[in-house]
């Protein structure tokens, strides 16, 4: 592959743009791109399909059926991959970066202030009262992956128990919830196409190899950890919640249960991608430079699926291996975005935050209103209550 991206599709396309317009465009999503994927996928189709044409629409929805095929974070995959389309690889780096780091300073700066010795009172409401509505958010997330993949199902009973599976491994065995989707996966793959044995050993060793270097040093430790997050999120970013959870608040004991609630609310309320959530959790871990080795890590799987096969998109497409795996995987993270409810719920401890998270569910399922300004207006309650008297999380 060269650094110039193949180009095809039919129709009048514009011409090559320069790098520093790939600059400018990605960086203006990066800034602008509130409200998860579907945002981001909207301001993408925009830009390079609508407005300047460098791809046609065609290619962009087959795009983004395989960024949905590989784990990670899709819409920044779909980010990297429209500006490797119109840029090639340095296009990929350049669209990439400018994407993912608006919304990572952002995130940095509010982790400073939300995780420092003695933060404001108001800071501690606002983070008590959106931390509050979370459960609400996991919740949300889930069911609007239900349908689709639902609807894509190969065998009822098994889609169903893979849910469960998934769920049960979120709400009450965290740190191996990574062992239990790729089991999801790993068993859908070899009900429906049979291999020799031995065949997929070196992948189910992986998580346990992995996690056994993991314990030697810090760096270590949350390399790993971020790598769960960047390489392992099948079925949307929010399956990542569970992985880190464990991880940052039972295992490692790098944050509070209520600390990590804050870190959730703050990759949902700022631009980009929710994985960026783990930059959080590296600065609790490790500072500034913890949290930038975290997103480093987090997202390099991205980069790399589109720099090694971004050119191979139609075969990835077309394997049916890859998509009974992600058959089997896939309703496994949607179970474990749905489970990570319960723990998430469980580290609430004051009865008005209860009554926040009862109002955010409201908001976010019956009345079906956005995760940006219902976490906002969680965050807002948070800081009258707080300042009025109401008591702090302990």
């Amino acid at each position: 592959m060269t650094s110039s991206a193949p180009r095809r599709g039919g129709g009048e396309q514009s011409a090559q743009p320069a790098l520093l317009t790939v600059l400018r465009e990605w960086g203006r999503i990066g800034c602008i791109g509130f409200g998860g994927p579907p945002t981001h996928i909207k301001l993408l189709r925009a830009l390079c399909v609508e407005q300047r044409r460098w791809i046609d629409s065609t290619e962009f929805e087959d795009a983004i059926a395989t960024c949905n095929l590989l784990p990670g974070p899709a819409s920044t995959q779909l980010a990297i991959y429209c500006a490797w389309r119109v840029r090639g690889r340095r296009g990929a780096l350049v669209g990439g970066g400018a994407f993912i780091i608006p919304g990572l300073i952002l995130i940095l700066a509010l982790a400073a202030l939300f995780l420092a010795g003695s933060p404001p009172q108001w800071v501690l409401g606002a983070g008590a009262g959106a931390g509050a509505a979370v459960a609400a958010v996991a919740v949300q997330a889930g069911t609007n992956l239900i349908p689709a993949s639902w609807s894509r199902r190969h065998h009822t009973v098994r889609w169903t128990a893979y849910l469960v599976a998934g769920g049960i491994a979120a709400a009450a065995i965290g740190p191996w919830l990574v062992a239990v989707l790729l089991g999801c996966g790993l068993f859908e793959l070899t009900t429906r196409h049979p291999s020799p044995p031995g065949h997929s050993r070196g992948v189910m060793a992986f998580p346990l190899l992995a996690a056994g270097a993991a314990g030697s040093s810090i760096v270590l430790t949350l390399g790993w950890v971020a790598l769960k997050v960047g390489a392992l999120s099948y079925g949307g970013g929010f399956v990542i919640i569970p992985l880190m959870q464990a991880d940052a608040v039972n295992r490692y004991h790098w944050m509070s249960a209520g600390q990590f609630l804050n870190a959730v609310a703050l990759g949902q309320i700022t631009p980009g991608p929710v994985v960026q959530t783990v930059a959080v959790v590296g600065y609790a871990a490790a500072g500034l430079g913890g949290a930038l080795l975290a997103s480093a890590v987090a997202f390099a799987p991205s980069f790399a699926f589109i720099l090694l096969g971004a050119g191979r998109f139609d075969r990835i497409r077309g394997d049916h291996r890859a998509r009974a795996f992600l058959d089997g995987a896939g309703p496994a993270a949607i179970g474990a975005i749905l489970g990570s409810a319960v723990p998430l719920a469980r580290a609430l401890t004051q009865p008005w935050q209860y009554a926040v998270l009862a109002a955010a569910a409201l908001f976010l399922l019956p009345l079906r209103r956005g995760v940006v300004p219902t976490l906002l207006l969680a965050g807002l309650a948070g800081v009258v209550i707080v300042l009025a008297g109401g008591p702090l999380p302990h």
